[in-house]
């Protein structure tokens, strides 16, 4: 439920971080607020959290320091504020491991919008009728502990990469546009500029192959289309 969430707001500007807290708890979630990096590692390490809305120009450990911790410790939704405009800022940080970007100054709306896409997404794949534990051939992902290993190698996955490899998994025969995973991961209309699901594509492969060198899960079909592939050993001729 909504008023059962937990969100951190880490934010070094004391007006903007009351503003955000004022949004968030306006919607019914509950918030805390840290004003440097190293604060909220700390409360990270004590307190758990649905979802992480981040500056990234913080005091003490930076914001992209405090993402790469977080990816390797816990998996939850990463929203990054910046008021880098453009598509070479929304690029980065999702490369760093973000899993949205809210550019400053921003509306009240918008972060509503994005914080419950965001808390959506996570709980898209955990029905209970659902299994929650998945296997094909090398790599596993258990939706409850929201871990995923390949080779018995742990997947530092952001939660947005987390649920394109659930989808792709729960439908291996399935070939997706890129519209199909915008629309179904991210919940808004696709209009077929953005280069996000691409990053995430690219950064979810790179980890893959890290993890399985020898491993194909990932197809692309005529350069528009992905799909499920396992891993299939051919002979080359001699």
């Amino acid at each position: 439920m909504m008023d059962a969430c937990r969100i951190l707001v880490v934010e070094d500007d004391s007006d903007i971080n009351a503003l955000l807290c004022r949004i968030l708890s306006g919607a019914g979630y509950r918030v805390d607020s840290a004003f440097s990096g190293t604060e909220a590692q700390l409360r990270l390490q004590m307190e758990e959290y649905d979802l992480l809305l981040l500056d990234l120009m913080l005091p003490g450990l930076a914001g992209e320091e405090l993402i790469a911790w977080l990816r390797a410790e816990k998996m939850m939704p990463v929203i990054v504020l910046s008021a880098k405009a453009g598509l070479d800022a929304r690029v980065n940080a999702l490369r760093l491991g973000a899993d949205d970007f809210i550019q400053k100054p921003f509306e009240n709306e918008e972060v509503l919008a994005r914080v419950e896409a965001q808390l959506r997404r996570c709980r898209l794949f955990s029905p209970a009728q659902q299994s929650h534990r998945l296997h094909i051939g090398r790599l596993m992902l258990d939706s409850e502990t929201m871990e995923a290993q390949a080779n018995g190698r742990k997947l530092a996955l952001t939660a947005r990469e987390f649920a394109i490899l659930e989808l792709m998994m729960r439908y291996p025969r399935r070939v997706f546009t890129r519209e199909n995973l915008y629309e179904q991961i991210w919940g808004e209309p696709y209009y077929g500029e953005d280069n996000t699901v691409n990053v995430h594509i690219s950064n979810l492969r790179a980890k893959l192959h890290k993890a399985d060198p020898k491993g194909e899960y990932i197809k692309t079909v005529w350069g528009l289309a992905l799909k499920w592939r396992r891993r299939i050993d051919v002979a080359r001729p001699q």
